[in-house]
């Protein structure tokens, strides 16, 4: 058997690591895990999608007859599953706070209150499934939607991403968001405000920013970018967090493939942005904005190749 020093290379990742504690005053005064778990959380998140639509993404042998039994059985792991995880995101590694953390209070209130929302959140859902099947002359029906359209996977994340992020729970909420991100290639902030039936089609490369809002009836097609267009930064230099920063879309939006949105700017309801544009410009209500008309109206800083 080859020798590769295996001894040292441990002692040394552990200096690695003391050191790196030490830096950001970590604490080891509990044991085990202090952060969540990426791979606890995709478990969570694929029992969450099989008790919102047991027949079509539950097991492969579930039946109608047993249905709420198993949508009963899956619940009680996942929201137990996710009950410790929000309980690790609020222990504080540096010892602040870490007494409402141990006590679970917080963690059983908020995982309570998810639970709630479930039959809301399925609702939303139905109503982007239809979105897509609408939406869409390829789609043959609901059920080839939900189980094969990447854009609806992304929703999914999202709804769920969504009420944890505001339940103030970012870190637990960006980890469900970037579980989809690295399937779909769609990259959603769990902060973004998202109406109902909102389609997007094709989906891989579209960017949605944080503070982003969008309305009902909504469509985006692929590479599309809602993005901030500057950061405001505080008097030390360092970035200012939480500001409006990204686009607000309003009811009947339409956005094609490869366009580019930026800054805090309001896209009128039933406005089409066409391909490949770069708007950083309001966008009035019913307004067509094309390559010509965005670069007549100096909204983009280079020709643009179709």
């Amino acid at each position: 058997m080859s020798d590769f020093n295996t001894p040292e290379i441990v002692e040394a990742l552990a200096a690695v690591r003391r050191r790196w504690r030490e830096s950001q005053r970590r604490t080891l005064e509990r044991g085990g895990r202090e952060f969540p778990s990426r791979d606890a959380l995709e478990r969570i998140v694929n029992q969450l999608k099989g008790a919102l639509f047991p027949l079509r993404l539950g097991p492969t042998d579930l039946r109608r007859e047993s249905e709420d039994f198993y949508v009963g059985h899956t619940l009680d792991a996942a929201l137990n599953g996710l009950a410790e995880q929000i309980r690790l995101e609020l222990h504080d590694p540096s010892g602040l706070g870490a007494e409402l953390a141990e006590s679970g209070r917080w963690a059983e209130e908020a995982t309570r209150s998810f639970a709630a929302s479930l039959p809301h959140l399925r609702e939303r859902l139905d109503t982007d499934v239809l979105a897509a099947f609408h939406g869409d002359p390829a789609a043959r029906s609901v059920d080839e939607v939900l189980l094969c359209y990447p854009g609806v996977l992304a929703m999914i994340h999202h709804r769920i991403a969504h009420r944890l992020y505001e339940l103030g729970l970012p870190l637990l909420a960006r980890i469900v968001a970037e579980l989809a991100h690295a399937q779909t290639g769609i990259d959603i902030h769990p902060g973004a405000q998202i109406g109902d039936s909102f389609f997007i089609d094709h989906g891989t490369g579209v960017v949605i920013g944080e503070t982003a809002v969008i309305g009902k009836r909504v469509r985006l097609y692929q590479a599309v970018t809602l993005g901030a267009r500057r950061f405001t930064t505080g008097a030390d230099g360092s970035l200012e967090k939480g500001l409006p920063r990204h686009p607000v879309l309003e009811d009947d939006v339409v956005i094609y493939a490869g366009a580019t949105v930026l800054g805090r700017v309001t896209i009128g309801r039933g406005a089409v942005i066409g391909g490949n544009v770069w708007v950083t410009h309001d966008v009035p209500a019913g307004g067509h904005v094309t390559q010509a008309v965005a670069r007549q109206n100096g909204q983009h800083p280079e020709p643009v190749t179709p």
